[in-house]
């Protein structure tokens, strides 16, 4: 079926290249997002992919699966893309008539966004092979994408390749364009890294299941507090040393007392009334932010909210600015 499809495709039959490829897309724009940090270029390399692949059919000799060609010709886009990418510039903070307290860190990856969990429906990757390291759950999460943005492109690529997919270093080597031996040392030295900067998930309690009663009523509670104001009654249900991250803007905040204060300011402030609308974020509980605007009788998105969550705590809020809620389907004001 395949060999036929091949041939078809090699004539010029674009229905045929259309049933070759379409079993293997969500995949393939999941590894350009754990490449690239972005939904959005992720996307756009998935294009690019689709016509480099489109074009290269004709030459290509059936030496590897269409699957791992097809990952060959993906990660060499955005390889490209990394090399030519000017990343989002950081924003000028605070905005006018906010005071918030002075950030305890310095956000590195300003790009980041994060991925819808529609998109990681039904996809050929969610069981990966033998060679990897890392569940499919844990390796979409929002800290383990924020990790990876730390490695040089070539041993970020080598890592999803080799200890998030399970390919074997022979055809990870494949893929790169490169020798075993610098495919193996690529990977060593992104281990290294990583061990560093993603410390292993058993340091933590395990968050609860997704949609499951624990993790429901924690979000009840974190929704209802937020919506009320209630800084308390929000700050009881964080962790000592939550963190609060803000792409793209180049600031963060750590610990229970400071983020409290950061809260109070901002998104809590008096006078400033919020809903919030549940969807998810690779894989994490998540809500589009929206701000009443009195005057109007509407309420205006503010951005994307996504949890992290350690047993019945919220250990991690991402925030992201108002880009990234039509990624969701999330409209650009709600009545009322």
């Amino acid at each position: 079926m395949t060999a036929d499809l091949i041939g078809r495709v090699k004539t010029g039959d674009e229905r045929a290249f259309r049933q070759l490829i379409g079993p293997y897309q969500g995949e393939l724009q999941l590894h350009c997002y754990r490449i690239l940090g972005s939904a959005q270029d992720a996307e756009d390399a998935l294009q690019e992919t689709l016509l480099a692949a489109w074009r290269g059919l004709a030459h290509f000799e059936g030496r590897s699966s269409v699957r791992t060609w097809l990952y060959r010709v993906a990660t060499s886009c955005c390889l490209k893309t990394l090399r030519s990418a000017s990343r989002r510039p950081p924003v000028n903070w605070p905005p006018p008539g906010v005071d918030p307290p002075e950030p305890n860190g310095a956000g590195e990856v300003i790009w980041l966004q994060p991925y819808p969990d529609i998109l990681l429906e039904g996809l050929a990757d969610a069981t990966p092979g033998p060679e990897a390291r890392y569940e499919a759950t844990e390796a979409i999460s929002l800290a383990f994408i924020t990790a990876l943005q730390a490695l040089p492109p070539r041993q970020r690529t080598a890592l999803i390749l080799r200890d998030v997919l399970g390919f074997p270093t022979s055809q990870v080597a494949g893929i790169l364009d490169s020798s075993e031996d610098s495919a193996a040392s690529a990977l060593k030295r992104a281990r290294a890294t990583m061990r560093h900067r993603y410390p292993p998930a058993t340091r933590r309690q395990p968050p609860p299941r997704p949609g499951s009663p624990e993790e429901r009523d924690l979000v009840d509670r974190f929704t209802r507090a937020y919506q009320d104001g209630d800084v308390a009654a929000l700050v009881a249900l964080l962790t000592e040393d939550i963190s609060v991250t803000m792409p793209p803007l180049p600031v963060e905040y750590h610990g229970r007392d400071l983020v409290a204060r950061f809260l109070a300011s901002t998104g809590l402030r008096p006078g400033r009334r919020s809903r919030l609308i549940p969807t998810r974020a690779n894989g994490q509980p998540a809500f589009g932010l929206y701000v009443q605007d009195p005057q109007a009788g509407i309420s205006h998105a503010a951005g994307l909210l996504v949890l992290t969550l350690t047993g019945d705590k919220v250990c991690g809020m991402t925030g992201f600015d108002t880009s990234v809620p039509p990624l969701f389907g999330l409209p650009r004001t709600l009545p009322g």
